[in-house]
């Protein structure tokens, strides 16, 4: 059986639907094609930019060891972008953060790990790197985002006072290369909490219908009776 792993925040945002039946099949076809490519050299890169102070050129030359063509040139794609946006931030302090779940419903608990905060004259800031080549966290999707971080962020004394922002490092059409733009999360309409609720209970009861249809059982039926949430020690995340 393939794994289906839970979803972390930006994912859940980005596979949501209204319908669950279509948020079911979206995630059986990542459990059966899960992508095998992840971005963290980039964060190991921007720690080393800015704590450690590490030349541009070895990061690149560090990069450029990587045997997969496609992942080496992806990286490569996004590193000169990291490079501008850092080169003139000179953080007071820099900290990774620990992961932390989000209760979705149902006993479903999505992982949120940011990658990290840093200060600047007594300003906490908190970026979120978004790099998804094309069609990056928008309209509804977006604002369902937002607002599940606002909630974390606030739930910690720590975070609360923190800018939030987002770097996305898409495309602006399929044939040009990747920009880098910053978006204050200040201006991202925020999502009523009826209406949050709605789509939590979507994505989770299309959470579960696509477990059972790759453990080969009947889809469940929709249950508005909340259960216990569970251990957030559970295995199975997205990278």
């Amino acid at each position: 059986m393939s794994d289906l792993r839970v979803p972390t925040v930006q994912h859940l945002a980005r596979n949501w639907r209204d319908d669950p039946a279509l948020i079911a099949r979206i995630l059986v076809r990542l459990a059966l094609n899960p992508p095998r490519f992840n971005y963290n050299p980039l964060y190991s890169a921007v720690r080393d930019l800015l704590v450690l102070k590490v030349p541009y050129d070895q990061i690149v030359e560090g990069i450029k060891r990587i045997k997969r063509a496609s992942v080496r040139e992806n990286l490569l794609g996004v590193l000169p972008l990291i490079c501008d946006h850092f080169e003139c931030i000179s953080p007071d302090f820099y900290q990774t953060i620990d992961k932390r779940y989000y209760s979705v419903g149902r006993g479903l608990m999505v992982p949120f790990e940011p990658p990290m905060i840093y200060g600047v004259g007594g300003q906490l800031y908190f970026p979120w790197f978004s790099f998804w080549r094309r069609n990056p966290l928008a309209n509804e999707r977006l604002s369902l985002f937002v607002t599940i971080v606002d909630e974390v962020l606030m739930d910690d004394p720590d975070l609360e006072a923190a800018r939030f922002e987002i770097l996305d490092f898409s495309c602006p059409s399929p044939k040009l290369p990747r920009t880098l733009t910053v978006v204050d999360a200040r201006d991202i309409p925020r999502i009523g909490e009826a209406r949050k609720m709605e789509m939590l209970e979507a994505f989770a009861e299309g959470y579960f219908r696509a477990l059972a249809s790759l453990k080969g059982e009947p889809a469940p039926e929709a249950d508005d009776r909340r259960t216990p949430d569970v251990d957030p020690d559970q295995p199975g995340l997205f990278d």
